[in-house]
């Protein structure tokens, strides 16, 4: 009796590998959606492509009410002049843009219109939960260079599709499918019909919390590979390489990504021995500096430019 009463009741331990194996279950019936086909490499454009300008920048932006804006932007600087001489041909030029911004949660309206005649539109609206519609155009006084762009986006919950329609005939569908938490594979079609040209691609994205992988071949000789490092909350490097299989053209970049308190700092060098940098400065509430740089020496072409914006 005594030898029963002290015998200690059965447990069951868990061991680390197979705590390891449950959290690595993966639920293939509840995958997270994935981003938009056209923004797979949104974390490096970030990086290595900021908004570089040439010249003075003023933009003002002033709210009416919580959905309505009013936007003022006055640009000098060169325009360059396409040429067939190596050298780049600027010529000075001035222009004012008036703008009208129509925010709502599920409706957003752009509209912008510059002194040299161009008009240029953008409209977002969701129709449903989970079916958008974008659109945008541009006209000019300008014969056979305004067009105009309608796309339908359909979120599903582990997928995302969209279909284009534009003038010029030309038509376009992409879909995106998540096949693991972490990864996604996508592919897309487009046909313009005025300039009797076809073409379908792929690509791949592969993130986590620490970084982000991306690649995207297409018919048209397009191959890009991009990959984007989260060293810190602030700081980011981002790398890509374009390849074209028809001209030969290969050109690899390398870009930083650093937030402070006050400025955030992007830029990048390429293989063509070009370097930029863009510096955004917060001077105090609603008003930032602005300073872009770009230094291309094997053009020779120097480019340097400043601003402030004012608004938010």
């Amino acid at each position: 009796m005594a030898t029963a009463l002290n015998v200690p009741p059965a447990t069951t331990t868990t061991t680390l590998p197979q705590m390891k194996k449950e959290e690595e279950k993966v639920d293939y019936l509840n995958l997270p959606c994935p981003i938009p086909y056209e923004e797979i490499h949104r974390e490096a454009l970030m990086s290595l492509k900021p908004e570089l300008f040439e010249g003075m920048r003023f933009d003002f932006t002033k709210g009416l009410n919580q959905k309505f804006s009013l936007s003022h932007s006055v640009f000098m600087g060169p325009m360059e002049i396409p040429s067939q001489s190596s050298e780049t041909i600027k010529i000075p030029t001035a222009h004012y843009e008036f703008g009208a911004n129509f925010i709502d949660p599920k409706l957003m309206l752009f509209g912008r219109i510059l002194t040299d005649g161009r008009l240029n539109a953008r409209v977002k609206g969701d129709l449903t939960e989970n079916l958008s519609l974008k659109a945008n155009a541009q006209l000019t006084n300008e014969p056979h260079m305004s067009h105009g762009m309608v796309s339908f986006d359909y979120k599903g919950k582990d997928y995302r599709t969209q279909f284009q329609l534009g003038n010029g005939a030309l038509f376009g569908a992409n879909y995106i499918q998540s096949v693991t938490p972490h990864l996604s594979f996508g592919g897309e079609v487009f046909w313009a019909g005025q300039h009797r040209k076809s073409g379908i691609g792929y690509a791949a994205r592969y993130n986590t919390d620490k970084m982000v992988a991306t690649g995207q071949v297409a018919s048209t000789g397009l191959v890009a590979l991009s990959y984007v490092q989260k060293v810190s909350e602030k700081v980011s490097l981002a790398s890509d390489l374009m390849y074209n299989y028809m001209s030969k053209d290969v050109t690899a970049s390398f870009g930083y990504d650093y937030i402070l308190r006050q400025c955030r700092l992007r830029g990048k060098i390429d293989s063509n021995g070009c370097v930029a940098a863009f510096l955004e400065e917060r001077l105090n509430m609603g008003l930032n500096f602005i300073l872009s740089s770009e230094l291309d020496h094997r053009k020779k072409d120097y480019k340097f430019g400043f601003g402030l914006t004012v608004g938010e």
